[in-house]
């Protein structure tokens, strides 16, 4: 399997060998090849044939990218070594990162629905001078649909029926969609999604019980020009998840056996989670501000509401409950003129926070600090220039000033609530640039600052994690910085296109876990790390017809405590895929074949050797599954998709995952246009 990687050191990508436009890069407009970063671009037509189910599930075939699974309706991405609170979550460029995400990446990407989502921008280690703190490992933007009635010039109507089912859980998933409007004077995108989610069957563990949950979303999005280049737009999106269980910890999990290596049993009797998102926003917009000063601006007020619910039986029969309630008010102004970006965001979070046990109210089981606040305010700037005719920079700088405060913080022991407050200030800086050798070839590279402030669950948290033990915040961690180098090259004309890059990370002051002595796991800072590792990525266009993608990549890391060295604790094992696709002349219909592998990952950190029932004892061993996937355009209006999943019925494991991957599957989707 190693030979087949590094034969093909190449990545599986949704786009073409064409030019495509990116805009979260520096909240402008370029080119995809006008970049100098790393950048992966999925339309809903890609979500749509890779049977893409959740948000997460979008990046399974990213360079980069580690998809980390607890359950079906759980995980994010880890990218480049970084976990969900290190990379920084935005949907229509409103951040959804807030001050209660917590160390492992369990549930909060999988609060967008990915059947409401046009386009996805993954920037990887952009930093924070965009965006602000968490921007480390990537930024993904999800634009969400429109209704597009720019692109009108009379009364237009028009809408969709997606369905989707699979046989290995015997899972429904479907949407109605429906825009009308005039063209050019407003537009109306109304959408519902469903979804019943079945337990997954896998050859070596057979049905896991209680990996299913249900779904319900839906989204509104109007938008009312003002005049030929004014735009008001008023959108909200709601998703809400009922009994998702962390099934690795339950009695539901009998452990796994794979050769050498072994995962153990679960204990509690259940833990199940309810979430509920939504999100408002009111945004203006000018495309051609008639000014010496500036050409375009965007302002944008937004509300988000969370409700995150677990419920936790333990083996002896204790039930511990723990509810968090998050508000979340945004403002943000972006203007620009030419090449020039700048702008300013405020958040402010106010929390909710309760702790149960045996349904009595237990102040030291709360998440996190009840009646908490969080704010933070940033100021940025970024310019895009060139020297010559050839050589292109990107640079930019941003300042942050964040503050937080707690009243209701018990801590085992305590007889009283606990008040605090802490406030941190950070100015990151970057500069990219990218050279063109000729009109094919062009070189990138440079460095960007990031940090992330501690957050309230770094401060003042209390979870359950890792085989049952209690992760305990602590108010006195400071922030974490980063600096990250970057260096690429790309290749493209009409029949191939390659993309290679490698980067490293310099760790300071990361915020780690480690054993209390006490039976749980306290918050500190670590001195310093590091993260390094490559990634390639290509295309040929074989024949009109036939067309080849494939991918590779490779990580690496370190982090000390003081002089204990220990290894990050999510590292991609080496992994690629390949992926050959037929098209017929006709463009009516399409199959692809597609094979994915990794190596075995047994370089793991103590905590995560520790976490026995999600990885298993000796590391996570290596797999291939192949894959075939086809789409039938059998109208205007009607279209068929179709996927065979792990032909050969391998039971595998991705690597930090609480659950194996399903077995032999077959889905089927449908999607009626009007």
């Amino acid at each position: 399997m190693r030979a087949i990687l590094l034969l093909f050191p190449i990545s599986i990508i949704a786009q073409e060998i064409l030019p495509e436009i990116v805009v979260t890069a520096n909240r402008t407009t370029k080119e995809t090849k006008e970049v100098p970063y790393t950048l992966d671009i999925l339309t809903a037509k890609d979500l749509l044939e890779n049977a893409t189910r959740t948000l997460p599930q979008a990046f399974l075939n990213t360079p980069g990218v580690l998809v980390q699974q607890t359950t079906p309706g759980h995980g994010s991405p880890y990218i480049r070594g970084f976990t969900g609170r290190q990379n920084l979550l935005l949907q229509d460029g409103i951040r959804l990162n807030n001050s209660t995400w917590r160390n492992g990446p369990v549930q909060y990407w999988n609060t967008l629905d990915a059947q409401a989502i046009d386009r996805l921008e993954l920037i990887k280690s952009q930093g924070s001078v965009l965006f602000g703190s968490d921007a480390i490992g990537g930024t993904v933007n999800t634009l969400s649909k429109s209704s597009n009635f720019r692109q009108e010039n009379e009364p237009f109507s028009g809408g969709a029926a997606y369905y989707r089912f699979d046989t290995n859980s015997k899972s429904h998933l479907g949407r109605i969609e429906q825009r009308f409007g005039v063209g050019e004077k407003w537009g109306i995108m109304l959408g519902y999604s469903a979804s019943d989610i079945g337990d997954i069957r896998d050859s070596g563990l057979g049905t896991m019980r209680g990996t299913g949950y249900s779904q319900l979303s839906h989204d509104l999005k109007l938008e009312y020009a003002l005049n030929p280049s004014q735009t008001l737009t008023l959108a909200h999106f709601h998703l809400d998840q009922n009994d998702l269980s962390r099934w690795h910890n339950t009695i539901h999990n009998p452990g796994w056996t794979q050769g050498s290596s072994f995962t153990t049993a679960g204990t509690d009797l259940s833990r199940d989670y309810d979430q509920e998102r939504s999100l408002t926003y009111l945004r203006f917009e000018e495309t051609n501000a008639n000014s010496s000063w500036i050409d375009r601006y965007q302002a944008t007020i937004s509300f988000q509401r969370t409700q995150d619910s677990e419920f936790r039986v333990r083996e002896s029969g204790r039930s511990d409950t723990r509810i968090l309630d998050i508000d979340t008010f945004g403002l943000s102004l972006v203007a620009g003129t030419g090449e020039t970006v700048w702008g300013a965001d405020y958040f402010h979070d106010q929390i909710d926070s309760q702790g149960f046990r045996n349904s009595t109210p237990r102040p030291s089981n709360r998440p996190i600090a009840d009646d908490s606040t969080y704010e933070s305010i940033g100021v940025f700037t970024n310019y895009t220039g060139a020297i010559g005719q050839r050589f292109a920079y990107d640079t930019g700088a941003r300042f942050t000033y964040i503050q937080a405060q707690w009243d209701g913080y018990r801590p085992d022991g305590a007889i009283v609530d606990q008040i605090g407050d802490g406030s941190w200030d950070n100015l990151s800086l970057s500069l990219r640039g990218q050279y063109e050798l000729d009109d094919f070839w062009t070189i990138f590279g440079g460095a960007s600052q990031a940090f992330r402030a501690p957050n309230l669950d770094d401060l003042t948290g209390r979870q359950f994690s890792l085989n049952g033990l209690d992760e305990n915040g602590s108010p006195d961690v400071d922030p974490e910085k980063y600096l990250t180098s970057e260096f690429g090259t790309r290749f493209n004309d009409s029949e191939f296109s390659l993309e290679l890059s490698g980067y490293y990370t310099f760790i300071n002051n990361g915020i780690i876990r480690i054993n209390d002595g006490m039976g749980g796991l306290a918050t500190t800072n670590g001195s310093e790390g590091f993260v390094y590792g490559f990634e390639s990525q290509a295309i040929w266009k074989l024949h009109p017809q036939w067309r080849l993608l494939a991918h590779a990549s490779w990580q690496n890391g370190e982090q000390k405590t003081g002089d204990i060295t220990d290894t990050i604790r999510r590292l991609n094992p080496l992994n690629g895929a390949l992926d050959l696709r037929w098209t017929a002349s006709s463009d009516q219909y399409w199959i692809s074949g597609r094979i994915e592998a990794a190596s075995r990952q047994d370089n793991l950190s103590k905590l995560a050797a520790n976490d026995t029932q999600r990885i298993p004892v000796g590391g996570t061993p290596s797999y291939v599954v192949a894959s075939l996937y086809a789409g039938w355009q059998t109208s205007e209006v009607l279209q068929l998709n179709f996927a065979l999943e792990n032909l050969t019925n391998e039971a595998y494991r991705i690597h930090g995952s609480g659950q194996n991957m399903p077995g032999r599957n077959a889905t089927l989707s449908i999607k009626f246009e009007w």
